[in-house]
């Protein structure tokens, strides 16, 4: 399970699979090149971007649907 104070860093080595979703949702810094320093929350932030809970929450949803739960 992921959250918004998650490390980018942390999330794309723990969940590599949430990069093209993160993507879709608009936090294309995980696959862009930038820099991937700091938390969801704030890359959410610097994006323009403020539903980082729901985002969370669809990211998380879907890693629950892959484990079967």
């Amino acid at each position: 399970m992921i959250n918004k104070e998650m490390l980018i860093e942390d999330l794309v080595n723990e969940y590599p699979r949430l990069v093209g979703p993160l993507k879709v949702e608009g936090i294309v810094c995980i696959a862009c090149g930038e820099a991937v320093w700091g938390t969801l929350e704030a890359q959410a932030k610097d994006k323009g971007l403020d539903n980082i809970d729901e985002i969370v929450e669809r990211m998380n949803k879907l890693l629950m649907s892959e484990i079967g739960e």
